[in-house]
């Protein structure tokens, strides 16, 4: 099958990382995919040599990318002649569907990563072009819910498929512990989060709920990789609350399975997520996951970690405590769970041949 995948961009984010996952895997299995582009910062690594990565923006990083890239991405339609093309996040949707009235050959399908994606202006947009998409999916049962009341589509027409994890990225093993905590110099008990500065994920919530842990106890750290506008935000807010000790900003790394191995629990203090890529990741890496009760988190997580409120630090905090506070036995029991249900439910390979289901069964 031959495939088109198009984003908005490349930059830090579970939604990029699972495109560029997704691409490599449907390479694998024998498939021809490109990846196109609109936004000019690449940040997420590119692990395969099988697919290629195509700029339509002409190095741009503003709206002229996304004007410029829009008659690039109706040239390279009626050049590729793709079986599919297949359009994640909101910008790289709207623009895939409007392309169809000048190149109509390709089934179209579209893929938003969130829970929330912007306000009434963006779902009317949704709305008024789902008539140019064949198909239209987001990543959790309460994502879609949320998208259909919300009137971004119209209710029974959109479809849940599931974001899938690379297994043999992301395991847990002693050895990869060790040789990622040597480099660390730290006997202290690792707190690990990872994602974008940017509101959805509020780490004002976290911070504030590891505040309360440090003023109980100062055998922890918390570890921060990232980057985003709302870094400078972030670093005074930790001054403010007297945390510069116990927190690191690693910036962006290419090493997360390893910092997950080197982590004792992983905290999510996301505002909403889509489906909360990083905290399967987590669980197939057996970390003890505290996370928050947003978009898909809950059906990600099950019983195998420890569900908060949004928003509230205090409980938060109480959660943390306790993820911290469990026995070995304890510990390695719920990693074990965790890792299960990731393998059964999300992995990679089962989510790519879901996929190409879809593909398949579109009538056009």
């Amino acid at each position: 099958m031959n495939i088109l995948f198009i984003i908005t961009g490349l930059g830090v984010g579970g939604a990029e990382r699972q495109v560029v996952d997704l691409a490599d895997e449907l390479t694998k299995l024998g498939h021809s995919v490109k990846l196109a582009y609109f936004l000019s910062e690449k940040t997420t690594v590119l692990k395969s040599p099988n697919f290629d990565v195509i700029d339509l923006g002409n190095n741009k990083n503003n709206a002229f990318a996304f004007i410029f890239g829009f008659f690039s991405l109706i040239k390279l339609i009626k050049k590729m002649k793709p079986d599919v093309i297949h359009a994640h996040m909101f910008h790289s949707i709207i623009l895939s569907r409007l392309s169809r009235i000048f190149a109509k050959q390709s089934k179209l399908v579209c893929t938003s990563h969130s829970s929330y994606d912007g306000g009434k202006a963006r779902m009317f947009a949704y709305r008024a072009t789902s008539f140019l998409g064949d198909v239209f999916t987001n990543v959790s049962h309460k994502a879609v819910n949320n998208f259909e009341a919300r009137g971004a589509a119209k209710k029974g027409t959109m479809l849940t498929v599931l974001n899938g994890i690379d297994i043999n990225k992301f395991y847990f093993s002693y050895e990869r512990r060790s040789a990622a905590r040597v480099p660390l110099q730290t006997n202290k008990k690792l707190i690990l989060s990872v994602g974008r500065f940017h509101k959805a994920k509020d780490y004002p919530n976290l911070l504030h709920a590891f505040s309360l842990i440090c003023n109980e106890r100062s055998d922890v750290e918390l570890w921060i990789v990232g980057d985003g506008d709302l870094k400078k935000d972030i670093e005074q807010l930790i001054f403010k609350l007297n945390l510069t000790g116990y927190v690191k900003l690693l910036g962006i790394r290419n090493d997360i399975p390893d910092l997950m191995n080197a982590s004792d629990v992983y905290a999510l203090s996301s505002a909403w997520e889509g489906f909360g890529l990083v905290v399967a990741e987590a669980m197939a890496t057996e970390r003890v996951v505290v996370a928050t009760d947003c978009g898909g988190v809950k059906e990600v997580i099950g019983e195998c970690g420890f569900l908060v409120p949004t928003e509230d630090p205090e409980l938060f905090a109480i959660s943390l405590k306790k993820a911290l506070n469990l026995e070995v036995e304890e510990r390695q029991k719920l990693g074990v769970m965790a890792r299960l249900r990731v393998k059964e439910k999300y992995s990679l390979r089962t989510v790519a041949k879901k996929w190409l289901a879809v593909y398949s069964n579109i009538n056009v």
